[in-house]
């Protein structure tokens, strides 16, 4: 597994209960702001689904991703109590988590 995958895994790992985080914010903490589809493609071949929060990455706009599973990822949001607009995105300013609340230590120490 190559390290962008690793650190997006670790950066997704950190998002809280009824938080979000795009794809584009999670490229841009990791110093690769241009990298948003990486990121997707990181979290499309997700090694341990079970145990990383995959569903609290969205869209810059809100949007929930997913194909056939956006509706079960809406579901889990909502069930975290992520606030959602009218038209269906999920309330970033309300729900997006701020870049400084990433450990990006852990990132480094992944080097070690």
């Amino acid at each position: 597994m190559n390290s962008f995958f690793k650190q997006t895994y670790i950066l997704v790992g950190q998002i809280p209960y009824g938080k979000v985080a795009s794809y584009g914010q999670i490229a841009r903490v990791l110093g690769r702001p241009r990298a948003a589809r990486e990121v997707g493609w990181a979290m499309g071949c997700c090694p341990d689904a079970d145990n990383l929060p995959w569903w609290r990455v969205v869209k810059a706009d809100g949007t929930v991703a997913g194909g056939q599973y956006a509706d079960m990822r809406r579901g889990m949001l909502e069930d975290e109590g992520v606030a959602f607009l009218l038209d269906g995105r999920v309330n970033m300013k309300e729900c997006n988590i701020e870049d400084v609340m990433f450990d990006i230590f852990e990132l480094e120490r992944l080097d070690d």
